[in-house]
């Protein structure tokens, strides 16, 4: 199935076809028109040199007007081989679309609301005929049907005409599309950026992406350079400080050797004040009985912090290099990188 952008806006174009598989692009006056294009010749040069291929109207009130209409856009520079040419349905399109199928001119018979105007196009050789699928549905016509029926009008009888399915609507047009067996499908870019969106392919990504970064990256790579660390004469105000500089709900206590000897978190702070009050303002690390805290090395994988998380239910680790404080990780750190 081809895949077609319908759009006249040159910002969502040139995003749509970075994806480098788009097949073409369909536009209207009207579309030019909403996005305050006045100067169709000149917009219709430039989209025709950013796709691989262009669908344009071609429009007269006789056959010969709609030719001399498709030749005098090919003199503007356009390549007849990227080069489609929209034409509304009638019986003038049908002869229009005879004449420029004889020059080897591609041809969208659009504005199809019965099959009677499909056959007549095929007859006459249309490259493309073109089934305005929501449009049909908002006025109550079974636009499903006719895209089958046209579908299995070209299977019947090999009409080289390949079915387009537009006026794309939602989501499930587009599922529409394949089960019937169009041969083509244009859709808006707001709705084919958001085609690949599900929320179970999401968590699946996601799990695949915790779990890999669990079993690849260290603990040192999400430490970084936040180490906060004290020693045994500092006070509690000094501790506070430095928690607050580094966001941390705790602190690595050295001795003056930079040995670990202890941990005091914002959680000890609360409870010793209400024991001493404000007394303890005034008490210094080696005032209070510290055990030593749960430690995981710089090199260890996340999914080694990981479990102690879980198992420990604390809010912070240390993280130390030949036994010496040289980071902290806090639960914080796994949950911004969506492991925890």
């Amino acid at each position: 199935m081809e895949l077609y952008l319908d759009s006249a806006d040159i910002n969502e174009i040139e995003e749509a076809f970075k994806l480098g598989f788009i097949d073409g692009l369909t536009t209207t006056p009207t579309f030019m028109h909403r996005h305050g294009i006045t100067d169709i010749d000149a917009a219709i040069v430039k989209l025709s040199k950013m796709v691989p291929v262009l669908m344009i109207e071609a429009l007269g009130d006789t056959a010969e007007e709609i030719v001399a209409e498709a030749k005098r856009l090919l003199s503007l520079g356009l390549d007849k081989k990227k080069t489609v040419f929209k034409i509304p349905a009638s019986l003038i399109a049908a002869q229009a679309c005879k004449m420029l199928r004889d020059e080897d001119m591609m041809v969208n018979i659009h504005l199809v609301y019965n099959i009677q105007q499909a056959y007549m196009a095929m007859s006459a050789g249309a490259t493309y005929v073109c089934v305005l699928v929501g449009r049909m549905q908002d006025q109550g016509y079974d636009a499903l049907k006719l895209v089958d029926d046209c579908v299995k009008l070209v299977d019947k009888y090999n009409y080289n005409t390949k079915i387009m399915f537009s006026s794309v609507r939602y989501p499930e047009h587009i599922k529409n599309a394949v089960e019937l067996g169009a041969q083509n499908i244009t859709i808006p870019w707001k709705i084919m950026k958001n085609l690949n969106n599900n929320n179970f392919t999401e968590v699946g990504t996601q799990q695949f992406v915790n779990h890999t970064r669990q079993m690849t990256m260290k603990v040192g790579e999400i430490v970084g350079s936040k180490n906060p660390t004290i020693g045994l004469d500092a006070k509690v105000t000094d501790a506070t400080v430095i928690m607050t500089k580094y966001g941390t709900g705790a602190v690595s206590v050295v001795d003056a050797e930079g040995n670990l000897k202890g941990i005091f978190t914002d959680g000890d702070l609360r409870r010793q004040m209400n024991v001493d009050g404000e007394k303890i303002l005034t008490m210094k690390m080696s005032d209070f009985d510290m055990k030593m805290p749960i430690t995981v090395d710089i090199e260890d994988k996340l999914h080694t912090a990981v479990g102690v998380f879980k198992e420990k239910q604390i809010d912070n680790i240390i993280a130390v290099s030949n036994g010496k404080p040289a980071g902290m990780v806090d639960v914080q750190d796994l949950v911004k990188l969506e492991i925890l």
